[in-house]
């Protein structure tokens, strides 16, 4: 069986993100679930545990608790194939090599994003000493989304580049969550999660609550509730 088809939760539905007691130190209890194709907009002040949320679901520290991909435990994968479908897109991301193509895995679909985030197909070639904050910011996404995670965990994928970017990486994202991507996205500006998100949670000193949704959205399937 494949991993595709392992991940499926059925025939021809794509995965939701379920996550039961997750936590961690900075993150109290948390149990939500956020459906294929639903973007969730998660906001909160500095130093409030959004990053660290995001991190454990993508298992890069330790926590307790369990995060599922459909039916899927990341238990059940090892956790380089997890983050292949559930990525993390930090607000700075890492950068192990001199130049930007050697980043990306599959430079072809690469290059096919580019365009898309408003940086020429040159900009693989391009040392990574000579980008700009913003343009680091839409390289990463481009190098997240040219392996069709199942889910995107993004950390403000748009605080760094202005408001012509900002609707170009919006209009891609929309895009991922057409094919059936999950989104769950930090954001500080409420109308790009009004724009964007399906519903939103918010999260003070460790503890995620998730907040109504508005009447008439498809966001009652985005998220459940959390707990502590």
């Amino acid at each position: 069986m494949t991993q595709q088809a392992e991940l499926s939760e059925g025939e021809g539905t794509p995965p939701a993100l379920v996550a039961d007691g997750l936590r961690r130190p900075g993150v109290e209890p948390a149990t939500f679930r956020i459906a294929a194709g639903t973007c969730v907009a998660l906001s909160g002040p500095s130093g409030a545990g959004k990053s660290l949320l995001l991190r454990a679901i993508a298992d890069l520290d330790p926590c307790e608790g369990e995060v599922r991909l459909g039916s899927v435990s990341r238990h059940a994968m090892a956790a380089p194939a997890w983050r292949r479908q559930v990525m993390y897109v930090p607000a700075e991301s890492g950068w192990w090599a001199d130049d930007v193509g050697s980043h990306f895995a599959d430079r072809d679909a690469a290059a096919d994003l580019l365009e898309d985030v408003g940086l020429p197909r040159a900009a693989l070639e391009w040392p990574v000493g000579r980008l700009s904050t913003g343009e680091r910011q839409r390289l990463a996404l481009v190098r997240a989304l040219a392996l069709n995670p199942k889910v995107l965990l993004l950390d403000e994928p748009t605080s760094g580049v202005d408001p012509e970017t900002t609707t170009r990486i919006e209009r891609l994202l929309r895009l991922a969550l057409d094919r059936g991507t999950a989104i769950l996205m930090v954001t500080h500006d409420r109308d790009q999660a009004s724009r964007l998100a399906d519903r939103r949670m918010t999260i003070s000193q460790g503890r995620l609550n998730a907040e109504p949704h508005a009447a008439g959205s498809a966001a009652g399937s985005a998220a459940g509730s959390t707990r502590s």
